[in-house]
């Protein structure tokens, strides 16, 4: 570019968005465009993909069309660009969110040329009104932003996408743009050829974010760990993704009610909501977003400071352009992932029943996604390297492998004997296939094509196919080996792989990570020993419990029950709403005892210098369509207990239980108009009067060897020991 082209350029970049400098090889982009040429622009989140369409739409004559994927970020980019021009007629945008008025100020404001640039949808792009429209105008170029949307290896791909290049050849032909945060070369490949622009000059930034930390974390106690994360970075910035809407709805849910701004947004949702959603977290009414992969393509917020991936993503484009949301401003951006095998064998079996192809591409891109969680090497480098970039420090310090690096081992041999095995069958198997061979596993593959009879078979059967994995993933990153980008998969060696073979030299290799499967919860009492109860602090609970009883005149039981006290003394609440969260302490229950409770304990844990984790206490969501409150509501009602026996499929044992947990948790139930169904009034009032003058403890033995058992049956004594607990407890 001559010196005088980039004066032009950076004089209108000032004039129209106040910048005196470019990012990068924005510049030579810009000016590409400019020459009217096809244009390749592959540059990760947050390097500034916008401005390169933006620019050149202003300074040509005609408009430029935006086809982009997302109404949200359609109605972002517009009132972006509004903001840097005084008329707001220089973008618009057309999709299904427009009534007809609206529409018709959009085409007048082209058609008298105010419009430099036009946000389509795909869908819009090809309805035949649209397109009939489109025919009159003048075409600056078309930009295909959020491009891998066209592949089908890549991690968002649209059916629709694949229209593009029939429509413009319809509407006009015009230089194309093609833009993308994230493209293998296998996806390169893929949109370059289904948009008829072989011949574009491609502008490749480089994909590593240096200011991002990568970490991955067994998926154990994921809502309490998040928690803690979100705790320990109160009022910033950050979104969770699931891959399902209901985990959205009830983590987003869950985060509410432990008092963190949080809302959800899915595609389920209506587009006033998610729209009023995103706009909340966009002006930081809220910290945080919980979101399916619906969320985030193109949202301009640089300060997101930490991406949290609760479920494992399908492809590891799709994690790296989320991944890519945090820190876009160049400061802090932590990224972390939850991860467990059972989350991918639920993807696999969500991909049954489709189209073989389709399943056959989506095992693959889950494969790279399992290999970069379970691998121990530097996390940076494995993420360049698929997408085809070269990382060379061999310490990144911002991941959690090269911070807590695993032990190596020698891997000269192991790898002498794969590159072998490969060459044996003849460079036209893809890794499980060169794994299972290995290890000696003959899987119906293996018996297929006869490679059990081959005297490499088992080679390596000391170590199984997991080892195997680890062995030629390690292999790819060293560039010993390579995949064939049109035949995803099949490992071919490279020429540093065929002269390691000749002449094998010592290479370093480390073992993969072993993520536990076991999901039991660990609880960890406040002082950091195990959970087993604090006999001090019981036993001053138990005083205390006492004294009030005394002066109610109440059995102790009534006040708290003797597993809430042990509750209190592996938790310490410290407040009434963590007060709440003990085992059979509901609000009422708090509200009318927890004080002088939660009061002694607060002096307790100041005294013992108690170390109390944020992230001991974490609220549970009420399931309200939940069996209790359906009981609580029939109980109003005043139905039958029999009745609702029958709705719910309990017996009568089953239902006292719940109902007994409801009381015992502080809630009033008024059971007279049963109770005095199936009891007279002598025997009721002296099961009552047993429970508050002569009872020790609620135990139900204990009041059938005092009252005559051939008089009074269990449930007796059980539903009038709800009434006693309710009258006089709650």
């Amino acid at each position: 570019m001559t010196k005088e082209a980039k004066n032009i350029l950076v004089a209108n970049l000032k004039k129209y968005f106040g910048f005196s400098t470019f990012k990068g090889n924005q510049a030579a982009i810009i000016q590409h465009v400019l020459d009217k040429k096809n244009t390749f622009v592959l540059m990760p989140t947050g390097g500034g993909k916008s401005l390169c369409y933006q620019l050149p739409a202003l300074m040509l004559n005609g408009t430029a069309i935006i086809i982009s994927p997302l109404i949200a970020l359609m109605k972002n980019q517009v009132d972006t660009m509004r903001n840097f021009m005084s008329e707001d007629g220089v973008a618009h945008f057309i999709n299904s969110s427009l009534n007809k008025a609206q529409i018709n100020k959009v085409k007048e404001d082209i058609l008298i040329g105010k419009t430099k640039l036009l946000y389509v949808a795909p869908e819009s792009l090809t309805k035949d009104e649209n397109v009939q429209f489109l025919r009159q105008l003048e075409i600056s170029f078309y930009a295909i932003d959020e491009a891998h949307c066209i592949s089908e290896w890549g991690h968002d791909f649209r059916p629709e996408y694949r229209r593009i290049r029939p429509i413009i050849a319809e509407i006009g032909e015009a230089p194309i743009m093609a833009l993308t945060a994230t493209a293998t070369p296998k996806v390169q490949h893929d949109i370059q050829k289904n948009l008829g622009m072989l011949d574009a000059q491609i502008f490749k930034a480089s994909f590593n974010r240096p200011n991002l930390y990568y970490e991955v974390r067994p998926k154990i106690n994921a809502e309490k760990e998040i928690i803690k994360h979100i705790k320990n970075n109160a009022g910033k910035s950050g979104i969770i993704y699931c891959l399902s809407r209901k985990k959205v709805e009830e983590l987003a849910e869950l985060l509410q009610v432990n008092n963190i701004k949080a809302l959800p947004y899915h595609a389920g949702m209506d587009a006033a909501t998610r729209s009023t959603n995103q706009d909340k977290f966009l002006m930081e009414e809220v910290d945080v977003i919980v979101a399916t992969i619906a969320f985030g393509m193109g949202i301009d917020k640089p300060d997101v400071r930490y991406v949290i991936h609760y479920d494992v993503p399908k492809s590891l484009e799709g994690y790296y352009q989320e991944t890519g949301r945090a820190g876009r401003d160049g400061g802090e951006g932590n990224c972390i992932s939850f991860y467990s095998y059972k989350d991918i064998l639920k993807l696999e079996k969500f991909m049954q029943g489709k189209p073989v192809a389709e399943q056959e591409i989506g095992k693959q891109l889950l494969l790279e996604t399992v290999a970069y969680a379970e691998s121990a090497l530097c996390r940076r480098k494995l993420l360049l390297h698929y997408f085809g970039e070269e990382y060379t420090e061999s310490n990144c310090e911002t991941c959690d492998n090269c911070r807590h690096p695993k032990a190596q081992f020698e891997g000269e041999q192991y790898l002498v004997t794969a590159l072998s095995a490969i060459l044996e069958l003849q460079e036209k198997f893809k890794t499980e296939h060169i794994a299972n061979f290995l290890a000696g596993h003959a899987d119906s593959a293996i018996k297929s094509y006869k490679h059990h009879k081959l005297e490499m078979f088992g080679t390596g059967d000391e170590k199984d196919e997991r080892f195997w994995n680890m062995v030629l993933r390690q292999a790819l990153v060293v560039g010993l080996l390579q995949k064939e980008i049109e035949n995803y998969g099949l490992l071919k060696l490279t020429r540093k792989g065929t002269e390691f073979l000749d002449t094998p030299y010592s290479i370093m290799l480390s073992e993969d990570h072993e993520y536990t499967e076991d999901e039991e919860e660990t609880t960890v009492n406040l002082a950091g020993k195990s959970s087993t109860v604090d006999d001090e602090l019981f036993k001053i609970l138990k005083d205390l419990r006492k004294k009030i009883s005394k002066q109610k005149n109440l059995p102790p039981f009534v006040i708290f029950q003797d597993t809430s006290l042990e509750d209190m003394c592996i938790q310490y609440p410290v407040n009434m709403i963590e007060m709440q969260n003990i085992s059979g302490v509901g609000a009422g229950k708090a509200q009318r005892y927890g004080k002088d409770f939660v009061d002694v304990i607060k002096a307790y844990v100041e005294e013992k210098e108690i170390i109390r984790p944020q992230d001991m206490v974490v609220k549970s969501v009420i399931n309200k369509s939940g069996l209790k409150v359906y009981i609580i509501q029939a109980i109003d009602r005043k139905v039958a207990l029999e009745d609702i026996c029958e709705t719910k499929n309990l017996d009568i044992p089953e239902l006292l239980t719940e109902i007994e947990a409801i009381v015992n948790s502080g809630t009033k139930l008024n059971l007279d108009y049963y109770i005095n169904q199936v009891l007279d009034d002598e025997h009721r009032d002296k099961i009552y009067n047993y429970f508050k003058n002569e009872a020790e403890t609620e135990s139900i033995d204990d009041a059938l060897k005092v009252l005559d058992d051939n008089e009074y049956s269990e449930e007796d004594i059980r539903l009038v020991r709800v009434k006693f607990i309710s009258e006089l407890g709650n």
